[in-house]
């Protein structure tokens, strides 16, 4: 600590972690192989202040000896789902770290499905799935543990059913109304669970599929009303899951103008934009 100006001056707080770390694991102890492709980060929380303020790293965790130790735990301890690993880790650094109060894993699953060879699924050939398995797990020393999950770079379209009418106009407004549109979004969502000795394998995968079924089951007015539809329909059905949230951009897909070539453009014929994009975000949740 020292003083500048009559005031002190000292080291409000501070995290350090190893990022990115890219690991796959195959399960080959039969002829059918499986196969994880994660993405994982590590996060300490602590009583680092005597190496930011004194240059002391006697009480530091190497961030290469963090890369190792995923590694070697995924060994015995990656045999299930991926929050369960994450609790491990978590667990391990409480314990590795002398001064460490705080730990957060954060895995990314990248999906891998089975090449299809004459109907069946082929036992170690694989091809890129869509969307991403996302789970975070924090713990400190106190024993508390928390657990989300989510999903990120989701890919859907619904080429009608859906509409934007009856919004606010001003002078600056253009857009014509419609009741017949694509919809079209990445979806990016993140829930928090209840507890932490969970099915998560079937949660996840659960709550997935309601969300592309709720995506699909009604005529949407809004991009703001799906995303509520998609939470509400996640919380009746998963007692476990306490809140969630999405990112929904707007990936717009506007009617090419095909007049003026004499040719009627019925709905078929678009042009998908990049950007600039619409961005709807929101949280649902029970209430207390």
């Amino acid at each position: 600590m020292t003083e500048a100006f009559g005031a002190e001056i000292f080291l409000s707080h501070s995290n350090y972690g190893k990022s990115e770390v890219r690991l796959v694991k195959v399960k080959r102890d039969t002829q059918r192989h499986e196969i994880q492709d994660l993405d994982i980060s590590v996060t300490l929380e602590g009583d680092f202040d005597a190496a930011h303020t004194k240059g002391d790293n006697s009480q530091l965790l190497a961030t290469d000896t963090m890369r190792n130790t995923v590694y070697a735990l995924a060994k015995d301890n990656l045999t299930g789902s991926i929050e369960g690993f994450g609790l491990a880790l978590v667990d391990h650094f409480l314990e590795a770290g002398p001064t460490v109060k705080r730990v957060s894993i954060e895995i990314t699953a990248f999906p891998w499905h089975r090449i299809e060879v004459d109907g069946r699924g082929h036992d170690h050939s694989f091809v890129r799935g869509a969307g991403e398995r996302k789970a975070k797990v924090t713990g400190d020393e106190s024993g508390d543990r928390r657990v989300e999950a989510g999903i990120d770079d989701l890919t859907v379209l619904k080429t009608t059913d859906s509409g934007w009418e009856g919004f606010l106009r001003d002078e600056y407004t253009t857009l014509p109304e419609t009741d017949d549109r694509i919809l079209a979004t990445v979806v990016t969502a993140n829930w928090a669970y209840s507890g932490t000795d969970l099915d998560f394998d079937g949660l996840w995968s659960g709550v997935r599929d309601q969300i592309l079924t709720t995506f699909t089951d009604h005529y949407s007015p809004s991009a703001q009303n799906t995303l509520y539809r998609m939470g509400e329909a996640v919380l009746e059905s998963y007692a476990e899951v306490e809140k969630i949230q999405f990112s929904l951009p707007n990936k717009h897909h506007i009617p090419y103008d095909l007049d003026r070539f004499g040719i009627d453009n019925n709905n078929e014929i678009f042009h998908a934009t990049r950007e600039p994009y619409g961005l709807i975000e929101g949280t649902i949740e029970r209430r207390p």
